[in-house]
């Protein structure tokens, strides 16, 4: 995952506006105890519980603005050996610490040793006289008592007669040479000398077990990891991450339920297999949200942007004017905290008033390719945001559009765009009229037609909204269109009087099937059905009619996305 840097001036700023002014103009102040403490002290109450960047203390390398939120926790925890911490973490449920995106249970850093291993550390069935001769051989392939070691001859001389008298030879590493390496976590080295694992949780936090001081500790570290320090090894552990409220308290002070739980089981061992100790959480950069990192660099009062439509890897923000000093800070976030998936954060910086609706868009971060593919109910759509529409909200209303058509329908979409209507239509029905203005948009409808394989159930135009109307109704060779599709909520209401008069030409005697006509609008107005519904009656000069409205969604604050569908009127058809 790429870093990204973070202006330090702007983390400075804002987290020193909360403090006394004799420690707002000393930026090592700002990472000192008492600094910490004023920050503690000035923190609201909504903020007293659970994780958050005005909480913790920071650690004492920073070499990253990144390391500027890196958060660390004292926090108590229940050491208890490995095969009972899922038994108990259901019984202490109420007393963990349960934060987000923080398992309960934690692994203890060299802890887990391999089974071939337990025989020589503190094996209750083995003397130590056994297990000192047991390390001796694996060391230096001999123990006390164990003579001379045998020369290759004489070692082969025995082999061949274990196998001619029991048919077959043990060896002692056989097993461990056929099976498979364990696959090793990769670690990645970052600018700065530290390193960090490419996966787990380790990139979101880490716990430590702090050593009390004055302990007498063996030192295992030689032989099992410069992690595993214990003064005498019982087995695999685990740590139960307890709550917050006990971190500063003993064992007198816990709850009864803890208490009980170190009683039973300590009277049951002969050793000391459950214990209490003191444990640093740390949480780093990518621990966080969005709109926590988010929270801190802006200035305080303004609202955190903390939505997007995703198209493809592209996330596409609407920015207030408010946010506008602070757009390529908000971007990088919203790029690192939706990493792999977004690559390409841009900003729509004017309205849509041109014929073809492309959107003019400011690449803010990541790569600048605007060209991306759209994965929308089982199929593939390409687009290139700088040269056709799109919009990723609309998904759940062309579905529900879709929902209306049989299989022997007939579909018109006058204004289809890159397709996602007509291309998903085509799946279902019995054929589809595909038409827009926008030449760039027609290449990519014909270039998804193919990529979906449906180009034998479509056909596509690249014509004027009346014109196309006109003509696919006017021609003979055209099959019965059922169903009419008008995607166009800026203008799509004035297209309408086309069809007024447009079967006038068709002999009377035959059977005609009149379309159901789907047409997409704005309204601003306090009763927006009522409005649209208005809108289609002077564009049909028709008033007797039924017409059902579907509200879409809210687009702007007091302006709605209407779509109205009806039967076209008879005396609207044939009108003179």
């Amino acid at each position: 995952m790429a870093l990204y840097p973070l202006p330090s001036a702007i983390i400075l700023n804002k987290l020193t506006s909360s403090l006394p002014f004799t420690y707002r103009f000393s930026p090592k102040a700002l990472f000192s105890t008492t600094a910490a403490a004023a920050i503690t002290a000035s923190l609201p109450q909504h903020l007293s519980y659970g994780p958050s960047l005005y909480k913790g203390h920071k650690t004492s390398h920073q070499n990253s603005d990144e390391d500027n939120f890196t958060r660390v926790f004292d926090i108590t925890a229940l050491r208890v050996p490995a095969e009972h911490c899922f038994s108990l973490e259901s019984k202490l449920r109420g007393h963990l610490l349960n934060w987000p995106r923080i398992r309960n249970i934690a692994r203890v850093p060299g802890d887990d040793i391999d089974d071939e291993l337990k025989v020589f550390i503190g094996n209750d069935n083995t003397t130590d006289d056994e297990t000192l001769t047991i390390l001796e051989r694996r060391i230096y392939g001999k123990g006390e008592g164990d003579g001379e070691k045998m020369c290759s001859v004489l070692y082969r001389d025995k082999l061949a007669k274990t196998f001619n008298s029991i048919g077959y030879v043990k060896f002692e590493n056989l097993a461990k040479i056929s099976r498979p390496k364990k696959k090793k976590k990769k670690w990645k080295r970052e600018e700065n000398g530290r390193e960090r694992r490419g996966h787990g949780r380790s990139d979101m936090s880490t716990v430590k077990v702090v050593e009390e001081e004055g302990s007498e500790d063996e030192d295992f570290s030689g032989l099992l990891g410069d992690d595993f320090r214990r003064r005498k090894w019982s087995g695999s552990t685990r740590l139960l991450l307890l709550d917050e409220r006990y971190a500063d308290k003993g064992i007198e002070e816990m709850p009864e339920a803890i208490k009980a739980v170190l009683k039973e089981h300590n009277e049951e061992s002969t050793r000391l297999s459950f214990e209490i100790v003191r444990c640093k959480l740390t949480l780093f950069y990518n621990y966080w949200q969005m709109n926590e990192v988010l929270e801190i660099l802006l200035p305080q009062g303004m609202i955190v942007p903390s939505a997007f439509e995703t198209v493809g890897h592209i996330a596409h923000l609407n920015l207030r004017d408010e946010h506008f000093p602070y757009k390529k800070l908000i971007a990088k976030v919203v790029l690192d905290k939706n990493k792999p998936k977004i690559q390409t954060v841009v900003n729509k910086i004017d309205v849509i008033h041109n014929d073809y609706r492309t959107m003019q868009l400011e690449v803010l971060a990541g790569n600048h390719s605007l060209v991306t593919t759209v994965a929308e109910n089982g199929l593939y759509f390409d687009v290139d945001l700088a040269a056709v529409y799109w919009n990723s909200r609309l998904a759940t209303e062309r579905q529900r559009l879709l929902s209306c058509f049989t299989h022997n329908d007939v579909v018109c979409d006058v204004f289809a765009g890159v397709g996602p209507i007509a291309i998903s239509a085509a799946k279902k029905v019995k054929y589809v009229y595909a038409n827009d203005l926008n030449p760039n948009a027609v290449e990519y409808l014909e270039r998804n037609c193919v990529r979906n394989k449906i180009e034998r159930k479509i056909e596509i135009f690249n014509m004027d909204g009346r014109r196309f109307i006109d003509s696919i109704f006017a021609s003979e060779k055209a099959r019965p269109i059922t169903q009419v599709v008008m995607n166009l909520p800026n203008d799509a209401a004035e297209f309408l009087d086309t069809f007024r008069g447009i079967f006038r030409n068709k002999h009377t005697d035959k059977q005609f099937t009149l379309p159901r006509i789907h047409v997409y609008g704005f309204s601003k107005a306090q009763d927006p059905e009522f409005d649209f519904h208005e809108k289609i009656r002077i564009a049909l000069s028709e008033v007797a009619f039924e017409v059902q409205m579907h509200k879409v969604r809210l687009v702007a604050p007091g302006k709605w996305m209407l779509c109205a569908s009806f039967v076209l009127p008879e005396t609207v058809a044939f009108a003179k």
